[in-house]
């Protein structure tokens, strides 16, 4: 499984992780058919999750500090390291927007986000 950890403040983003792996691609689909092209739910949320990251650096220079552990199973981190922008707001509910869909299409065997209070 896929899982997904954003935190606020207060309202106001702080950092939000992601790790693991869904393991779609090894078991059936919602229609009961395998996946042998690959892991559909891994790749969409790898692309939702690193173009957010790829987009408050490269888009907004946004200060936030960012790791990906490959050994830890592809353990991504990014945390702002100043109050994020409203633009950097309005990237990270797009980004909980993406995955609530992919939630909600392909379940959440696969993916489990959650966003803390802190």
């Amino acid at each position: 499984m896929v899982q997904v950890i954003i935190t606020r403040q207060e309202g106001v983003y702080k950092s939000f992780i992601c790790s693991g792996h869904a393991g779609y691609a090894s078991n059936k689909g919602i229609r009961g058919i395998l996946r042998p092209q690959g892991d559909v739910v891994c790749a969409g949320v790898s692309a939702i999750v690193i173009n957010t990251v790829n987009c408050l650096i490269d888009l907004l220079h946004e200060d936030v500090g960012c790791d990906y552990d490959e050994q830890e199973g592809g353990l991504l981190t990014c945390v702002f390291r100043s109050v994020p922008t409203k633009e950097a707001s309005l990237l990270i509910d797009s980004m909980i927007h993406g995955l609530t869909w992919i939630r909600k299409e392909y379940g959440e065997k696969y993916l489990k986000f959650e966003i803390e209070e802190v």
